[in-house]
């Protein structure tokens, strides 16, 4: 997966675009934005990912022969633009947002500058890398939060769309704050932590329950969790389990880390039946996993009812984010440069109003309330503005613009939130690994307010347009409509 050539993982219409602007010889500087609408899962935020192989995608970006003879045989396009495509390369700028960060809609998330044949290109990659692994870190945060620490392991390789879907959803996951993942080759691929126990199938292949425990935490002494619902949790896997663990203490073993875990029944009714007979037998800190069909809804349920389940095994419903299968990116031109090198803005109008673009070239700034140094608003403004944290800092809802807030000078800061990954052509940033976006990431939903963490009726952290901006728009709206 990592050395495939992805140049054709792309919608023909971007090819046949391409040869249009070829034939018309258009070689406009253009800026594109990729951005989202609305929040996963009906949340109160979502969680970037995905910029890593985004920019392998851009660094490996060319069409070899294979590629340039598939097209010629479609018979749709002309030799000329065909043998340009064979010297094609990406000469263009990429600004983007680090991945693990906290993000909202509306705001761009990556920034492509570049000619327009090239710009136009690249569309279908970004998203497909984006849109998938941002939802499904998106997913294990909201995982997370609903496990108020305990550690949740994502193990849904086998339910996963695909081998792609299922090792770089393990990557979000452990991104959007999984302790490790169950997929062997995304362990490998991204040096995460690899996590597993065994299965019933195991307990069945031996002559009784206890005898295959025993054989188990022989072999693994030092992570000896064993699977006790396989014949009746609670008269006979704690019992075996129990003895086993006992034989093992005996035997002046350590249980470094030992426990159990139960893939079946009532979690919260056994769990805590389960946590009274380990305490009783000595054994207070042995680890009760659980599994079996979770997602943040059943495990803060579970939470709520007393369970006493200490680490958490989802599958099918993170892998996948089964409530919410798509996350919705959008890649959307922004402004074309002119002949003086100025960028003049371009909007797309829908009579869904959501669905009008912000004009020109833009970055955003994330505020912060310097008090708390949780998230106050996002600014989305152009990008040769400059504000100042010793001023006065003026904040309107676009939507309500007489709605305002006003933070007065040295009470927020500010962080630019798109930041140079590629320059003309050439990558000049280095992304941290897997492991050190997980702390990122964990560092950047510290800065949200519990209220916008919840699952219902979130609280919206509100995206703002500049004063500049918001004039740009509007004067672009007005001009059009008198047409």
């Amino acid at each position: 997966m990592s050395t495939l050539n992805l140049t054709l993982l792309t919608d023909l219409y971007e090819l046949t675009m391409m040869q249009g602007y070829f034939k018309n010889q258009n070689r406009d500087i253009v800026v594109f934005d990729a951005f989202y609408r609305n929040n996963p899962c009906d949340g109160g935020y979502a969680i970037c990912a995905g910029l890593e192989q985004v920019i392998d995608y851009i660094e490996h970006l060319h069409f070899d022969e294979d590629d340039i003879g598939y097209l010629k045989s479609l018979g749709i396009f002309d030799e000329d633009f065909l043998e340009y495509l064979g010297h094609f390369h990406f000469s263009g700028d990429i600004y983007a947002v680090p991945e693990g960060s906290v993000i909202f809609p509306r705001e761009p998330l990556i920034k492509v500058i570049a000619p327009i044949m090239e710009a136009q290109l690249v569309e279908t990659a970004i998203l497909n890398i984006l849109n998938h692994q941002s939802l499904i870190a998106t997913k294990a945060a909201r995982v997370c939060y609903a496990a108020q620490g305990d550690g949740v392991m994502e193990f849904g390789l086998r339910r996963a769309q695909g081998p792609d879907s299922g090792t770089y959803g393990a990557r979000a996951a452990v991104i959007g704050g999984c302790k490790g993942t169950s997929n062997v080759l995304a362990g490998q691929l991204f040096d995460v932590p690899v996590l597993g126990t065994h299965a019933h199938s195991w307990i069945m292949s031996f002559s009784d329950e206890y005898t295959a425990f025993k054989a188990y935490a022989e072999l693994y002494p030092s992570a000896c969790i064993l699977l006790v619902d396989t014949y009746d949790t609670l008269k006979s896997g704690i019992p075996n389990a129990i003895r086993v663990f006992t034989e093992m203490r005996e035997a002046g073993i350590p249980l470094t880390y030992y426990g159990i875990r139960m893939d079946s029944g009532d979690l919260a009714y056994l769990s805590k039946k389960v946590r009274k007979m380990l305490d009783a037998a000595g054994f207070p800190d042995a680890v009760i996993s659980a599994s079996n069909d979770l997602d943040e809804y059943l495990i803060e349920s579970l939470k709520q009812q007393g369970a006493t389940i200490t680490s958490w095994g989802v599958g099918t419903n993170l892998i996948t984010s089964k409530d919410n299968p798509a996350f919705g990116g959008v890649y959307k031109l922004a402004a074309v440069q002119d002949k003086n090198g100025n960028f003049q803005p371009k909007i797309k109008l829908s009579e869904n109003i959501e669905k009008v673009t912000n004009p020109g070239n833009k970055t955003f700034y994330r505020v912060y309330e310097k008090s708390t140094g949780k998230i106050k608003a996002d600014l989305i403004c152009l990008a040769d503005e400059i504000f100042d944290e010793a001023d006065d800092l003026k904040l309107f809802d676009p939507s309500a613009p007489w709605k305002k807030t006003k933070l007065p000078g040295g009470s927020y800061t500010l962080r630019e939130m798109l930041i140079p990954v590629i320059k003309a052509g050439k990558t000049i940033y280095h992304s941290p690994s897997v492991m050190e976006i997980r702390e990122i990431c964990n560092q950047e939903k510290e800065t949200l307010w519990d209220e916008t963490k919840r699952f219902v009726n979130p609280h919206e952290i509100y995206v703002d347009l500049s004063q500049k901006l918001y004039d740009m728009k509007t004067d672009l709206l007005n001009r059009m409509n008198k047409e």
